[in-house]
């Protein structure tokens, strides 16, 4: 029988996505389902965007340029100069989603072997892009305790080796909801210039920042890194287009954006008529998104507020994005995470959420906590952690 590779072997199992089966089961025997497991927001699309949508009229749907059409690309640097990035559109080019973004940043600056430093827990898919371009993470540990803090900087040193070609950081972070500092941000920007990296900041949680007083700072920001800085992008979260599948690679490193131009010409184009929908999209008012921003707000309050109650239970209050990090008081949240979904409901109804074990490389870690994603109104949130609480009591006898 012929062989699978290596590289598809040691393809790890989304954390995300990979308990789908249970879910479906416990649906077909009539069971409420919440999925905390995946950030698919349920706020609704900008209605710009749909219209965009409707109202397409082609007699072709032909490829658009490789990079990503010329008017939508204008449009992304307008957006980014009003949030203090200054960017032309010959900086950006378009994906299929962040996910290409990452994949052709990682093959632009890495070959089989190199090694890119990722502060740990971090957005699970980043441990199957690392295996697909045969690159090493060099995981370094933040904690609950800490909320999850950028570690020492001296500790990121004492990981650099010939080898390391970037660090690598979700900002704010999926799947902690920690949200880096101006001083934080500074401290990375100095050791990949003093040891000559790049720092890859994945940033489509730019919007989503709560707390009165505290702003993003994206890496392209006045930290003089044009040589060295690439943000990863996209439109899914911002505006709830996750199916859209548009994101973008920005830098004004133009030899970065030269090669990463290759691999976008060997997959051809992004998808034509999803780049409609993002390009009306970036005409969303303000309203939108201050309306977004309070609801999630509010989620957030009431998620960790309820969790509090729990005993045994830890969490760290996120300061962006939409997930936080529970640790419970079990000792294989996969065993319980799988258990829940086939073996446990209250009033009919059970949790779907991912175990935070495949957020870290590092084997042993987080095998007691799981991301939640506070992406359900605030009701289904509340009624979702009585679950978790009634489940937990029954699981530990």
């Amino acid at each position: 029988m012929p062989k699978i590779s290596l590289k598809g072997t040691n393809m790890p199992e989304s954390p995300i996505r990979k308990l789908v089966p249970y879910a479906d089961n416990a649906k077909k025997l009539g069971r409420t389902v919440f999925h905390l497991n995946i950030g698919q927001p349920d706020i609704k699309t900008p209605e710009v965007a749909l219209d965009a949508i409707r109202n397409i009229s082609m007699d072709i749907i032909s490829y658009s340029k490789s990079e990503g059409s010329d008017e939508y690309r204008r449009k992304i640097a307008n957006y980014y100069k009003q949030n203090d990035i200054h960017v032309g559109a010959e900086d950006i080019i378009v994906t299929k989603g962040g996910s290409e973004a990452l994949l052709f940043a990682i093959g632009s600056i890495t070959d089989p072997g190199d090694e890119i430093i990722i502060p740990e827990p971090f957005y699970a898919n980043y441990n199957g892009f690392s295996v697909a371009s045969g690159v090493t993470i060099r995981p370094i540990v933040s904690t609950i305790e800490d909320g999850f803090a950028l570690p020492k900087i001296e500790e990121f040193e004492k990981l650099i080796t010939p080898k390391t070609k970037a660090i690598l950081i979700c900002n704010p972070g999926n799947p902690t909801g920690y949200l880096y500092s101006k001083e934080e941000i500074q401290e990375l920007a100095d050791i990949v210039k003093k040891h000559d990296l790049f720092l890859i900041a994945d940033e489509v949680y730019r919007e989503f920042i709560y707390d009165e007083g505290v702003k993003h700072y994206s890496v392209l920001s006045d930290f003089g890194l044009d040589d060295h800085a690439i943000i990863i992008d996209s439109v899914s979260k911002r505006y709830s287009m996750c199916g859209a599948r548009v994101g973008c690679l920005v830098s004004k490193n133009k030899n970065l954006i030269a090669t990463a131009m290759k691999f976008a010409q060997a997959r051809l184009s992004p998808p034509t008529l999803a780049q409609i929908a993002s390009e009306a999209a970036l005409d969303t008012p303000q309203t939108y998104f201050d309306e977004v921003i309070a609801e999630y707000k509010e989620r957030r309050d009431t998620l960790i507020t309820e969790l509090n109650k729990i005993d045994g239970v830890k969490v760290s209050a996120p300061k962006g994005a939409f997930y936080c990090i529970a640790e419970l008081p079990v000792e294989d949240a996969d065993d319980f995470a799988q258990w829940i979904l086939e073996k446990f409901e209250h009033n009919n109804q059970t949790v779907m959420v991912a175990p935070a074990a495949g957020f870290y490389s590092t084997k042993g870690l987080g095998k007691n906590q799981i991301r939640i994603a506070y992406v359900l109104k605030k009701e289904d949130l509340i009624s979702a952690v009585t679950v978790l609480k009634h489940a937990l009591e029954v699981y530990k006898k």
